[in-house]
């Protein structure tokens, strides 16, 4: 009984039916995907269809066996689902989203069946002794999901927040460290140093996963509308010190990555990259700049963007099942 829960991916409504995404479908996803955020309050982590064209694009992903869509009888992409293996085919993530049109059909059931058994078969891949789970994110006001989530086995595990500020006029010019500067990043010379720097950074952050810098060129340098003006890199000397990788996302700017290394910490770095990217955005034209960031970040981010004046807009909760028990990722680095 409890393998057929966990596999059976049959559509109880006969005018709906569960297919493997394919390229022709990646505008309707997308739409799908900012008409699913829009009715939960936060369009703006919605994606482009050149930022999902990218995601279909990453390397290790591939969409005929990773993606799944449900199609209504009139051809309409009405539920979306990914599988991905963040790292050492463990740690496994989904990403899933239902039209608020066509809830309490079963379609997300039957798609996250569809995610499990997926992750089932990349678990065989995995070290014998580690332990594997899948995460899936969402709203934390989305009782539907989450009441999904549970039924299927899930716990909620953690909160993040996205925080947002409007600015009503240019930041007060921030003091950085004695001995730091900031230099222009020149993508050729230094795209690697910023990668190591993320990697020292944020390798005790919760969920971290060690990665590679081919999927760092591909997730940050190779996105379309990449501004390397709006990575913002404090040197010491030769040595990176911090920076604050930004964007713009659905008209926002976004401060994607902030990071310190550990030995610069507790120095005010974090606030000077934080308010410098405010005060470059609003030079720009750009006075809402928002975040992502996890609600129990163990470097005191949280208040520093609370003290910088950012306030939570929205909130999100991740959800685990453990697939089998073991060893944890973080042992074996």
């Amino acid at each position: 009984m409890v393998t057929k829960l966990q596999t059976d991916t049959t559509l109880p409504a006969l005018d709906l039916k569960l297919r493997p995404a394919q390229w022709a479908d990646l505008e309707a996803v997308a739409q799908l995907i900012l008409e699913v955020c829009t009715h939960d309050g936060d369009p703006t982590v919605a994606v482009s269809v050149a930022e999902l064209a990218n995601e279909w694009k990453n390397p290790g992903f591939a969409l005929e066996t990773d993606a799944w869509v449900v199609e209504s009888h009139d051809g309409r992409i009405v539920g979306y689902e990914e599988f991905s293996n963040r790292h050492a085919h463990a740690s496994l993530m989904g990403d899933g989203y239902v039209h608020p049109d066509f809830m309490g059909r079963g379609a997300g059931t039957v798609m996250m069946r569809a995610l499990e058994a997926r992750a089932r078969e990349e678990l065989k891949l995995a070290e014998p002794d580690l332990r594997v789970y899948i995460r899936n994110a969402m709203s934390i006001g989305d009782k539907v999901a989450r009441e999904m989530h549970e039924n299927e086995g899930y716990q909620a595990i953690r909160f993040s927040w996205r925080m947002e500020i409007a600015l009503r006029e240019a930041p007060v010019p921030p003091p950085f460290p004695d001995g730091i500067e900031l230099r222009p990043f020149v993508l050729e010379q230094h795209n690697r140093s910023v990668f190591e720097a993320h990697e020292e950074a944020f390798s005790d952050h919760w969920g971290h996963t060690p990665g590679t810098f081919e999927r760092w060129q591909h997730h940050m340098t190779s996105r379309e509308g990449f501004d390397p003006s709006l990575w913002h890199i404090a040197w010491e000397g030769d040595q990176i010190a911090g920076y604050s990788l930004c964007r713009y996302r659905n008209g926002l700017g976004w401060v994607g990555t902030l990071g310190v290394r550990r030995s610069w910490r507790k120095r005010g770095l974090g606030e000077a990259l934080l308010l410098h990217s405010f005060g470059e955005f609003y030079r720009r034209g750009t006075s809402t700049i928002g975040l992502g960031v996890d609600a129990a970040n163990p470097t005191g981010a949280t208040r520093l963007y609370q003290k910088a004046g950012m306030h939570i807009a929205s909130e999100y909760v991740i959800y685990e099942k453990e697939l089998r028990p073991g060893r944890e990722l973080e042992e074996q680095e």
